[in-house]
Protein backbone atom coordinates (compact mmCIF):
# COMPACT_ATOMS: atom_id res chain seq x y z
CA UNK A 1 0.00 0.00 0.00
CA UNK A 2 0.96 3.49 -0.69
CA UNK A 3 2.36 5.14 2.86
CA UNK A 4 1.00 8.32 3.13
CA UNK A 5 3.06 10.65 5.53
CA UNK A 6 3.26 9.78 9.17
CA UNK A 7 1.13 12.34 11.33
CA UNK A 8 2.91 14.97 13.74
CA UNK A 9 1.04 13.48 16.54
CA UNK A 10 3.15 12.84 19.55
CA UNK A 11 1.29 9.29 19.87
CA UNK A 12 1.26 6.00 18.96
CA UNK A 13 -1.76 4.06 19.68
CA UNK A 14 0.04 0.78 18.48
CA UNK A 15 2.03 0.54 21.40
CA UNK A 16 0.59 -1.44 24.47
CA UNK A 17 2.35 1.75 26.38
CA UNK A 18 -0.32 3.68 25.30
CA UNK A 19 -2.88 1.57 26.42
CA UNK A 20 -1.78 0.89 30.20
CA UNK A 21 -1.82 4.56 31.24
CA UNK A 22 -4.39 5.79 33.26
CA UNK A 23 -8.04 6.63 31.22
CA UNK A 24 -7.63 10.62 31.64
CA UNK A 25 -4.44 10.42 29.64
CA UNK A 26 -5.47 8.24 26.76
CA UNK A 27 -9.09 10.78 26.78
CA UNK A 28 -6.92 13.54 26.43
CA UNK A 29 -4.76 12.17 23.44
CA UNK A 30 -7.52 11.32 21.74
CA UNK A 31 -9.01 14.70 22.08
CA UNK A 32 -5.81 15.70 20.42
CA UNK A 33 -6.22 13.63 17.75
CA UNK A 34 -9.82 14.21 17.01
CA UNK A 35 -8.52 18.31 17.11
CA UNK A 36 -6.79 17.65 14.32
CA UNK A 37 -9.53 17.72 12.14
CA UNK A 38 -8.60 14.70 10.01
CA UNK A 39 -7.87 11.24 10.38
CA UNK A 40 -4.12 10.66 11.81
CA UNK A 41 -1.76 8.32 10.51
CA UNK A 42 0.36 5.89 13.00
CA UNK A 43 3.00 3.68 11.11
CA UNK A 44 2.16 -0.39 13.02
CA UNK A 45 5.22 -1.50 15.15
CA UNK A 46 7.47 -4.50 13.65
CA UNK A 47 5.53 -7.92 14.72
CA UNK A 48 5.13 -11.21 13.11
CA UNK A 49 2.54 -10.33 10.51
CA UNK A 50 3.44 -6.86 9.76
CA UNK A 51 5.32 -5.37 7.16
CA UNK A 52 7.90 -2.46 6.50
CA UNK A 53 5.74 0.51 6.59
CA UNK A 54 2.79 -0.58 7.31
CA UNK A 55 0.05 1.51 9.10
CA UNK A 56 -3.28 2.85 9.71
CA UNK A 57 -5.37 5.92 9.67
CA UNK A 58 -7.29 6.28 13.24
CA UNK A 59 -10.79 7.20 13.10
CA UNK A 60 -11.25 8.92 16.39
CA UNK A 61 -14.46 11.05 15.58
CA UNK A 62 -18.24 10.31 15.52
CA UNK A 63 -18.70 10.80 12.33
CA UNK A 64 -16.33 8.89 10.72
CA UNK A 65 -16.36 5.96 12.52
CA UNK A 66 -20.99 6.02 11.56
CA UNK A 67 -19.99 7.06 7.67
CA UNK A 68 -17.24 3.76 7.76
CA UNK A 69 -19.78 1.07 9.26
CA UNK A 70 -22.44 2.58 7.00
CA UNK A 71 -19.93 1.64 3.98
CA UNK A 72 -19.07 -1.70 4.27
CA UNK A 73 -18.73 -1.89 0.34
CA UNK A 74 -15.77 0.80 0.69
CA UNK A 75 -14.76 -0.18 4.27
CA UNK A 76 -14.07 -4.20 4.58
CA UNK A 77 -14.41 -6.33 7.14
CA UNK A 78 -13.00 -9.63 5.40
CA UNK A 79 -8.66 -8.74 5.47
CA UNK A 80 -9.74 -8.65 9.75
CA UNK A 81 -11.20 -6.40 12.07
CA UNK A 82 -10.44 -7.24 15.44
CA UNK A 83 -6.52 -7.04 14.78
CA UNK A 84 -4.29 -4.18 13.27
CA UNK A 85 -2.27 -6.44 11.72
CA UNK A 86 -2.66 -8.24 9.02
CA UNK A 87 -3.05 -11.92 9.95
CA UNK A 88 -3.80 -15.07 8.73
CA UNK A 89 -7.02 -15.43 6.88
CA UNK A 90 -7.99 -18.59 8.65
CA UNK A 91 -7.18 -17.56 12.03
CA UNK A 92 -9.20 -14.27 11.18
CA UNK A 93 -11.92 -16.95 10.16
CA UNK A 94 -11.24 -19.37 13.44
CA UNK A 95 -12.00 -16.48 16.16
CA UNK A 96 -13.71 -13.79 14.27
CA UNK A 97 -16.74 -15.56 12.46
CA UNK A 98 -18.72 -12.83 10.97
CA UNK A 99 -17.05 -10.46 12.75
CA UNK A 100 -14.36 -10.62 9.58
CA UNK A 101 -16.68 -11.06 6.49
CA UNK A 102 -18.22 -9.05 4.21
CA UNK A 103 -21.46 -10.21 2.10
CA UNK A 104 -22.46 -12.25 0.78
CA UNK A 105 -20.65 -14.51 3.36
CA UNK A 106 -21.43 -12.17 6.16
CA UNK A 107 -25.21 -11.88 5.40
CA UNK A 108 -25.74 -15.76 4.71
CA UNK A 109 -24.11 -16.36 8.14
CA UNK A 110 -25.91 -13.63 9.63
CA UNK A 111 -28.96 -15.00 8.50
CA UNK A 112 -29.02 -18.37 9.81
CA UNK A 113 -27.33 -17.54 13.15
CA UNK A 114 -30.79 -14.75 13.54
CA UNK A 115 -33.05 -18.02 12.82
CA UNK A 116 -31.93 -19.18 15.82
CA UNK A 117 -32.43 -16.33 17.89
CA UNK A 118 -36.53 -16.66 17.74
CA UNK A 119 -38.84 -14.46 19.82
CA UNK A 120 -39.43 -17.06 22.17
CA UNK A 121 -36.18 -18.51 22.61
CA UNK A 122 -35.24 -14.35 23.43
CA UNK A 123 -38.21 -14.39 25.51
CA UNK A 124 -36.55 -17.52 27.57
CA UNK A 125 -33.06 -15.74 27.71
CA UNK A 126 -34.88 -12.97 29.35
CA UNK A 127 -36.61 -15.02 32.22
CA UNK A 128 -32.95 -17.00 32.11
CA UNK A 129 -31.37 -13.68 32.88
CA UNK A 130 -33.54 -12.44 35.63
CA UNK A 131 -32.96 -15.46 37.28
CA UNK A 132 -29.40 -15.80 37.20
CA UNK A 133 -28.74 -12.31 38.47
CA UNK A 134 -31.30 -12.80 41.49
CA UNK A 135 -29.23 -16.05 42.58
CA UNK A 136 -26.08 -14.16 41.92
CA UNK A 137 -26.94 -11.76 44.28
CA UNK A 138 -28.14 -14.26 46.70
CA UNK A 139 -24.54 -15.79 46.74
CA UNK A 140 -23.23 -12.20 47.17
CA UNK A 141 -24.94 -11.65 49.94
CA UNK A 142 -23.62 -15.00 51.55
CA UNK A 143 -19.92 -14.53 50.15
CA UNK A 144 -19.60 -10.94 51.60
CA UNK A 145 -17.15 -8.30 50.12
CA UNK A 146 -15.21 -9.89 47.13
CA UNK A 147 -14.05 -10.19 43.70
CA UNK A 148 -16.82 -7.85 42.19
CA UNK A 149 -15.42 -9.10 38.82
CA UNK A 150 -15.13 -12.73 39.97
CA UNK A 151 -17.83 -13.38 41.61
CA UNK A 152 -20.92 -10.74 40.29
CA UNK A 153 -19.78 -9.73 36.85
CA UNK A 154 -18.11 -12.28 35.25
CA UNK A 155 -20.93 -15.06 36.34
CA UNK A 156 -23.99 -13.33 34.93
CA UNK A 157 -23.14 -13.36 30.85
CA UNK A 158 -20.62 -16.46 31.27
CA UNK A 159 -23.61 -18.36 32.90
CA UNK A 160 -26.52 -17.44 30.73
CA UNK A 161 -24.55 -18.03 27.46
CA UNK A 162 -23.90 -21.50 28.92
CA UNK A 163 -27.38 -22.20 29.40
CA UNK A 164 -28.40 -20.60 26.14
CA UNK A 165 -25.89 -23.01 24.49
CA UNK A 166 -27.14 -26.16 26.76
CA UNK A 167 -23.52 -26.60 27.59
CA UNK A 168 -23.24 -27.99 31.66
CA UNK A 169 -21.71 -26.53 34.52
CA UNK A 170 -18.73 -28.83 34.28
CA UNK A 171 -17.21 -26.77 31.19
CA UNK A 172 -17.98 -23.67 33.39
CA UNK A 173 -14.34 -23.10 33.88
CA UNK A 174 -12.93 -24.01 30.89
CA UNK A 175 -15.07 -22.22 28.76
CA UNK A 176 -14.27 -18.92 31.39
CA UNK A 177 -9.94 -20.01 31.17
CA UNK A 178 -9.84 -20.07 27.22
CA UNK A 179 -12.32 -16.49 27.32
CA UNK A 180 -9.78 -15.24 29.28
CA UNK A 181 -6.67 -16.36 27.04
CA UNK A 182 -8.51 -15.64 23.52
CA UNK A 183 -9.16 -11.51 24.95
CA UNK A 184 -6.17 -11.44 27.11
CA UNK A 185 -4.66 -8.34 24.77
CA UNK A 186 -0.66 -8.50 26.08
CA UNK A 187 -2.05 -9.03 29.72
CA UNK A 188 0.37 -11.66 31.36
CA UNK A 189 -1.88 -12.46 33.84
CA UNK A 190 -3.67 -14.44 31.36
CA UNK A 191 -0.91 -15.02 28.24
CA UNK A 192 2.68 -15.85 27.98
CA UNK A 193 4.65 -12.75 26.56
CA UNK A 194 6.67 -15.04 24.56
CA UNK A 195 4.88 -14.65 21.35
CA UNK A 196 5.12 -18.43 19.78
CA UNK A 197 3.88 -19.56 23.58
CA UNK A 198 1.32 -16.88 23.43
CA UNK A 199 -0.03 -18.13 19.58
CA UNK A 200 0.15 -21.39 20.79
CA UNK A 201 -2.50 -20.85 23.72
CA UNK A 202 -4.83 -19.08 21.73
CA UNK A 203 -5.02 -22.13 19.03
CA UNK A 204 -5.37 -24.39 22.04
CA UNK A 205 -8.01 -21.87 23.26
CA UNK A 206 -9.90 -22.12 20.58
CA UNK A 207 -9.54 -25.58 19.73
CA UNK A 208 -10.80 -26.48 23.03
CA UNK A 209 -14.13 -24.22 22.15
CA UNK A 210 -14.87 -25.55 19.55
CA UNK A 211 -14.15 -29.35 19.89
CA UNK A 212 -16.90 -28.63 22.62
CA UNK A 213 -19.83 -27.53 20.77
CA UNK A 214 -18.84 -29.68 18.17
CA UNK A 215 -19.48 -32.65 20.75
CA UNK A 216 -22.34 -30.79 21.87
CA UNK A 217 -23.86 -30.24 18.27
CA UNK A 218 -22.90 -34.11 17.70
CA UNK A 219 -25.38 -35.19 20.59
CA UNK A 220 -28.16 -32.82 19.75
CA UNK A 221 -28.26 -34.14 16.35
CA UNK A 222 -29.40 -37.41 17.87
CA UNK A 223 -30.99 -35.78 21.13
CA UNK A 224 -31.77 -32.42 20.07
CA UNK A 225 -32.94 -29.36 23.07
CA UNK A 226 -34.62 -26.14 23.20
CA UNK A 227 -31.37 -24.74 23.45
CA UNK A 228 -29.09 -22.60 20.92
CA UNK A 229 -26.82 -25.32 20.03
CA UNK A 230 -29.69 -27.64 18.72
CA UNK A 231 -31.54 -24.34 16.72
CA UNK A 232 -28.01 -23.39 15.23
CA UNK A 233 -27.24 -27.15 13.86
CA UNK A 234 -30.36 -27.87 12.79
CA UNK A 235 -31.09 -24.45 10.90
CA UNK A 236 -31.97 -24.86 7.63
CA UNK A 237 -32.28 -21.25 5.30
CA UNK A 238 -33.60 -21.93 1.92
CA UNK A 239 -31.13 -25.32 2.04
CA UNK A 240 -28.40 -23.33 3.65
CA UNK A 241 -27.19 -24.68 6.87
CA UNK A 242 -23.91 -23.87 9.20
CA UNK A 243 -21.33 -26.45 8.13
CA UNK A 244 -19.28 -27.77 11.90
CA UNK A 245 -16.32 -24.97 10.76
CA UNK A 246 -19.02 -22.20 10.90
CA UNK A 247 -21.41 -23.59 14.02
CA UNK A 248 -17.63 -23.83 16.30
CA UNK A 249 -16.27 -20.33 14.93
CA UNK A 250 -19.59 -18.70 15.41
CA UNK A 251 -19.43 -20.01 18.95
CA UNK A 252 -15.87 -19.07 20.00
CA UNK A 253 -17.44 -15.56 18.83
CA UNK A 254 -20.37 -15.94 20.50
CA UNK A 255 -19.01 -17.18 24.53
CA UNK A 256 -15.88 -14.95 23.67
CA UNK A 257 -17.71 -11.34 22.79
CA UNK A 258 -21.14 -12.63 24.79
CA UNK A 259 -19.21 -13.00 27.93
CA UNK A 260 -16.51 -10.47 27.75
CA UNK A 261 -18.18 -7.01 26.57
CA UNK A 262 -21.08 -7.67 29.38
CA UNK A 263 -18.74 -8.36 32.28
CA UNK A 264 -16.72 -4.92 31.09
CA UNK A 265 -19.61 -3.38 31.23
CA UNK A 266 -21.07 -4.74 34.71
CA UNK A 267 -17.79 -3.84 36.28
CA UNK A 268 -17.54 -0.46 34.83
CA UNK A 269 -20.64 -0.04 36.20
CA UNK A 270 -19.72 -0.47 39.98
CA UNK A 271 -17.16 1.60 39.51
CA UNK A 272 -18.63 4.37 38.03
CA UNK A 273 -21.34 4.76 40.69
CA UNK A 274 -18.66 4.31 43.45
CA UNK A 275 -16.97 7.59 41.70
CA UNK A 276 -19.50 9.46 41.10
CA UNK A 277 -21.82 9.39 44.20
CA UNK A 278 -24.52 11.67 43.32
CA UNK A 279 -25.60 9.91 39.86
CA UNK A 280 -25.52 6.48 42.02
CA UNK A 281 -28.19 9.02 44.23
CA UNK A 282 -30.11 9.78 41.23
CA UNK A 283 -30.87 6.46 40.09
CA UNK A 284 -31.89 4.36 43.29
CA UNK A 285 -34.54 7.53 43.50
CA UNK A 286 -36.15 6.19 40.54
CA UNK A 287 -34.46 3.10 39.68
CA UNK A 288 -36.80 1.83 37.18
CA UNK A 289 -37.44 4.82 35.07
CA UNK A 290 -33.35 5.45 35.36
CA UNK A 291 -31.80 2.26 34.61
CA UNK A 292 -32.41 2.32 30.76
CA UNK A 293 -30.72 5.44 30.30
CA UNK A 294 -27.89 4.45 33.01
CA UNK A 295 -27.06 1.16 30.71
CA UNK A 296 -26.58 3.30 27.92
CA UNK A 297 -24.37 5.41 29.41
CA UNK A 298 -22.40 2.88 31.25
CA UNK A 299 -21.94 1.44 27.83
CA UNK A 300 -20.97 5.03 26.28
CA UNK A 301 -18.61 5.96 29.41
CA UNK A 302 -16.82 2.44 29.10
CA UNK A 303 -16.86 1.46 25.54
CA UNK A 304 -15.99 -2.38 25.99
CA UNK A 305 -14.95 -2.95 22.82
CA UNK A 306 -12.12 -0.08 22.01
CA UNK A 307 -11.78 -0.56 17.99
CA UNK A 308 -12.74 -2.39 14.83
CA UNK A 309 -10.49 -2.25 11.78
CA UNK A 310 -11.65 -1.95 8.39
CA UNK A 311 -9.70 -2.13 5.12
CA UNK A 312 -10.02 0.13 2.24
CA UNK A 313 -11.40 -1.57 -0.86
CA UNK A 314 -10.82 1.05 -3.47
CA UNK A 315 -9.76 4.58 -3.83
CA UNK A 316 -12.47 6.49 -2.32
CA UNK A 317 -13.31 10.12 0.22
CA UNK A 318 -14.93 9.65 3.27
CA UNK A 319 -15.90 13.10 4.66
CA UNK A 320 -14.03 15.22 2.64
CA UNK A 321 -10.77 12.70 2.49
CA UNK A 322 -8.88 11.05 1.04
CA UNK A 323 -7.94 7.07 1.11
CA UNK A 324 -6.56 4.27 -1.03
CA UNK A 325 -7.11 0.92 -1.85
CA UNK A 326 -5.65 -0.90 0.68
CA UNK A 327 -5.75 1.49 3.52
CA UNK A 328 -6.47 0.25 6.89
CA UNK A 329 -8.79 2.50 9.28
CA UNK A 330 -9.22 1.70 12.59
CA UNK A 331 -12.55 2.61 14.47
CA UNK A 332 -11.88 3.78 17.44
CA UNK A 333 -15.14 3.69 19.73
CA UNK A 334 -13.60 4.66 22.72
CA UNK A 335 -12.27 7.95 21.21
CA UNK A 336 -15.93 8.04 19.26
CA UNK A 337 -17.76 7.83 22.19
CA UNK A 338 -16.36 11.06 23.47
CA UNK A 339 -16.60 13.05 20.95
CA UNK A 340 -17.89 16.76 21.89
CA UNK A 341 -18.90 17.32 18.30
CA UNK A 342 -21.52 14.77 19.36
CA UNK A 343 -22.15 14.78 23.47
CA UNK A 344 -22.02 17.71 25.87
CA UNK A 345 -19.71 17.56 28.34
CA UNK A 346 -18.32 13.65 27.22
CA UNK A 347 -16.15 13.10 30.31
CA UNK A 348 -18.93 13.75 32.40
CA UNK A 349 -20.83 10.67 33.42
CA UNK A 350 -24.55 11.39 33.64
CA UNK A 351 -27.21 8.57 33.56
CA UNK A 352 -30.14 10.83 32.29
CA UNK A 353 -28.08 11.71 29.03
CA UNK A 354 -30.64 12.14 25.92
CA UNK A 355 -29.69 11.48 23.40
CA UNK A 356 -26.94 8.94 23.78
CA UNK A 357 -26.60 7.71 20.43
CA UNK A 358 -23.26 6.02 21.67
CA UNK A 359 -21.19 3.66 18.97
CA UNK A 360 -20.20 1.35 22.24
CA UNK A 361 -22.11 -1.50 20.59
CA UNK A 362 -20.88 -0.67 16.98
CA UNK A 363 -21.98 1.89 15.12
CA UNK A 364 -25.13 1.35 12.55
CA UNK A 365 -24.28 -0.79 9.51
CA UNK A 366 -24.39 -4.97 8.92
CA UNK A 367 -22.01 -5.37 11.55
CA UNK A 368 -23.72 -3.55 14.24
CA UNK A 369 -23.21 -6.26 17.86
CA UNK A 370 -26.06 -8.91 17.18
CA UNK A 371 -25.69 -9.49 21.08
CA UNK A 372 -26.76 -6.21 21.75
CA UNK A 373 -30.42 -6.80 23.13
CA UNK A 374 -29.15 -9.66 25.11
CA UNK A 375 -26.50 -7.54 26.57
CA UNK A 376 -28.48 -4.68 27.81
CA UNK A 377 -30.86 -6.79 29.14
CA UNK A 378 -28.25 -8.92 31.51
CA UNK A 379 -26.47 -5.59 32.31
CA UNK A 380 -29.77 -4.05 33.47
CA UNK A 381 -31.29 -7.25 35.07
CA UNK A 382 -27.72 -7.27 37.43
CA UNK A 383 -27.96 -3.72 37.95
CA UNK A 384 -31.79 -3.86 38.94
CA UNK A 385 -30.75 -7.02 41.73
CA UNK A 386 -28.14 -5.55 42.94
CA UNK A 387 -28.91 -1.84 43.54
CA UNK A 388 -32.50 -2.85 44.86
CA UNK A 389 -31.02 -5.60 47.68
CA UNK A 390 -27.45 -4.39 48.50
CA UNK A 391 -27.88 -0.66 47.57
CA UNK A 392 -24.62 0.32 49.41
CA UNK A 393 -22.33 -1.59 47.56
CA UNK A 394 -19.36 0.23 46.08
CA UNK A 395 -15.63 -0.58 44.63
CA UNK A 396 -13.43 -0.74 47.56
CA UNK A 397 -9.93 0.01 45.73
CA UNK A 398 -9.04 1.14 42.37
CA UNK A 399 -9.75 -1.49 39.50
CA UNK A 400 -7.09 -3.83 38.43
CA UNK A 401 -7.55 -2.83 34.37
CA UNK A 402 -6.92 -5.69 31.46
CA UNK A 403 -3.43 -4.59 29.59
CA UNK A 404 -4.88 -4.39 26.49
CA UNK A 405 -5.61 -2.24 23.09
CA UNK A 406 -9.00 -3.80 22.41
CA UNK A 407 -11.03 -4.51 25.15
CA UNK A 408 -11.55 -1.64 27.96
CA UNK A 409 -11.51 -4.49 30.42
CA UNK A 410 -11.49 -5.16 34.16
CA UNK A 411 -9.71 -8.11 35.71
CA UNK A 412 -10.14 -7.67 39.47
CA UNK A 413 -12.46 -4.81 41.17
CA UNK A 414 -12.93 -5.71 45.14
CA UNK A 415 -16.25 -4.51 46.84
CA UNK A 416 -17.43 -3.65 50.13
CA UNK A 417 -21.25 -3.10 51.19
CA UNK A 418 -22.99 -2.12 54.68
Amino acid sequence: MTTPAASSAPIDLSLIDFWGQPLDGRHADFAKLRALGKPPYFLVPEGPFSSPGDGYYAFVSHADVSAASRQPELFSSARGATSIEDLPAEFNEYFGSMINMDDPRHARLRRIVSRAFTPKMIKKFEQDVQRAAAGIVDDLLETGPCDFVQHVSARLPLEIICEMMGIGDEHYDMVLRNTNIILSGADPEFISENMDEAVTQLLTSGKDLADLVTEIAADRAEHPRDDVITALASANIDGEQLTPAELGSFFILLVVAGNETTRTAISHALNLLTEHPDQRELLLADLEARLPGAVEEVVRYASPVIFMRRSVTRDCTLNGHAYREGDKAVLFYWAANRDDAVFADPGGFDITRSPNPHVGFGAAGPHFCLGAHLARREITAMLRELLSRVPSIRASAEPDRLLSSFINGIKHLPCEFD
